[in-house]
This record gives structure tokens, sequence and C-alpha cells, in this order.
């Protein structure tokens, strides 16, 4: 990537954060182009085919759909009159709210909120990952904190996810999804993102925002053989409650998960662009060499067991994994 295009990915993720923020604060006056592309000292025109090279799609469509996926989040988890929610989202009117969630999701706004079931919502992109664009990472590890690691005992729910025999990493995983008719990244993310009741989820109604999909691998002996010396599938998805009765995407897999005790492996935040991978190294690490002595447990390998990866750079860092009683 040449340097030119490199800034311009830095530049579309200002706007798609200032977006996602003016949303959030339903400041209307910053969710124009004129007063976007202005911010960036760039021409509407210029900013505008930017947009769509990088993005894939214009910028006004990528508006409307984010402001649909903040209602309709409203729409579900709110008793807010369909009409303030409208209003609250820019639209002219009940009707136009209603015509637009429909054509967009397939059901009225009414119909939504009496029965949630699970629709794509437009998730936020991230045009800027450096990991995604080959940049890998800057600097030299500045964290000192330490891999904190403690039992826990985890209580039953279930696993909503699409899983990859043949993938090695997270974005080799979305690289081979996407030759998956309806498992691509967008799709399914934009799916497990409308689901309600998600273990994990501090989002609230802030779209993508703590949305509580995260990586798992599946001791599997269908799997492929990895880095930790055992056979494991590549899985995301969400942990529901145990009771959960909600509509299953037909492209996608749910798992009983019994109570069990893991061992979690943990570090705080960090910083994702200089950091990253010398704090997943660190965590590897840790599991690599922990000491089971005296414990009386040891890591469960037995097929069916789940190991979850939590990846959020502002909180933390961290793999659960089980454990079962040495014999």
């Amino acid at each position: 990537m040449n340097r030119e295009m490199y800034e311009w990915h830095k530049q579309i993720q200002i706007i798609v954060d200032e977006i996602d923020e003016s949303i959030r604060q339903s400041h209307d006056e910053a969710l124009t182009l004129r007063f976007l592309s202005h911010k960036l000292g760039y021409s509407e025109f210029h900013t505008t085919r930017k947009f769509k090279e990088i993005s894939g799609m214009p910028f006004r469509d990528y508006l409307r759909l984010r402001k649909l996926a903040f209602a309709l989040k409203e729409v579900r988890d709110s008793e807010r009159s369909l009409l303030d929610i409208a209003f609250d989202y820019g639209f002219s009117s009940h009707e136009a709210f209603t015509r637009a969630f429909k054509r967009t999701y397939g059901v009225s706004p009414r119909e939504y909120r009496r029965k949630p079931v699970p629709v794509v919502l437009r998730t936020k992109i991230n045009p800027f990952d450096r990991y995604f664009l080959g940049f890998g990472e800057i600097g030299m590890m500045k964290s000192t904190v330490d891999v904190k690691i403690y039992f826990v005992t985890i209580p039953a729910h279930k696993f909503l996810h699409i899983k990859n025999y043949e993938s090695n990493g997270y974005w080799d995983f979305w690289q081979k999804q996407s030759l998956i008719p309806g498992q691509d990244c967008e799709t399914i993310c934009g799916l497990l993102d409308s689901i309600k009741g998600k273990l994990d989820d501090d989002g609230g109604k802030e779209v993508n925002s703590g949305s509580g999909q995260l990586m798992a691998y599946i001791h599997d002996p269908e799997g492929r053989l990895c880095d930790w010396g055992f056979l494991r599938t590549e899985c995301y998805g969400v942990r529901l409650p145990a009771d959960y009765q909600g509509e299953v995407p037909p492209q996608m897999l749910m798992m009983d998960i019994p109570e069990a005790e893991y061992l979690v492996f943990e570090h705080g935040p960090f910083d994702y662009e200089q950091e990253n991978r010398s704090v997943e190294e660190k965590l590897e690490m840790a599991m690599k060499t922990f000491d089971f002595s005296d414990t009386g447990y040891c890591f469960d390998t037995t097929p069916g067991r789940i190991i979850y990866m939590y990846h959020d750079p502002e909180r933390f860092f961290k793999y659960i994994r089980p454990v079962g009683k040495q014999r």
C-alpha cells in the first residue's frame, strides 16, 4: 500500500468514528458530508470517492444503515414510541422509518419489536486496521502489566457460532469464511450484533461497542493441530443464557456448554497498534509455562471442550481454557 492510500485509510477511519459518536450524541450537524469533508480538509467530491473506494459503499448508504442499526436496538430494547425513535435517528415520519426499516430488515419495526429475529446489522467498518493491512506492530513493548492467572467456574450456557476446520488465525478465518455464502464477516457479525441477551454484551444500544462477539477454539479430532499441541477448530460466536429460546440463523450452530471450571490468563489494557502481538506472545508463554503442581488440575483437551478468547484492547486480552481434575 502506498503512502497516499495509507493516509486515506486513516482519514476514513476518522469519518467512521465520527459518524458513530455523532449518532450516539444526536449531533446531526456533524452527520453531513460537508461537515466531515471540511474536518478532513478535502472536497466533498474527493471524500465521497475515497470513502466508497475504501468502504465499498457510498457515504450516504453507510450513514443510513448505521442509523438504522442503532435504531433497531432502540426498537428491540426500549419501550419508547416508534415515532420518537424515528425522529431521533433522522427520519421525517413514522411511515418513512417503517419503509426504511422494512426494506432493510424484511420486517416492520412493530413486527420486530413483537418478535425480534436475527437480522444483519450494518456493523462499523474499520478501514484502518494495522494487522489487516499487513503493517504489523510498531514500536517497542511498553506495557509492564503482568498476566493475571486465576480459576473460575462458568455456569452452563449456550454458544451460538460458526466454525472453520481449516483456518489458522483470525484473519485467515474470515478470509476462508468469505468464500462461504452467508458466512462472511459482515453478515455474521451483523447477525450476531442483532441478537438480544448475549452474556458478554456491554454495549447496549451502542452498536459494535462491547457487542459480546468472540473467537473460540473447540477441541476437535477433526480440527487442525495448533501450536498448543492439540487438535482444534476455530469458531466465532456469542455466549447466550442456558435457557435461550431465540431463533438460530440457518448458517450457524448452537452448542450447549455445561457448567465447568476454567483457567483464565488475562492481560490488562494495552495499545493495540503498538503492543498487540507482544501481549499475545506474553499470554501464550504464560499458558505454555503454567505450573499445575499442587493445583490438582490440568488442561482439559477432551473433544467438545471450548476455549474462549476475549480481545478488547481497551479492557483486556484473555484466554479462558477448560481444566479438569488430574487423575
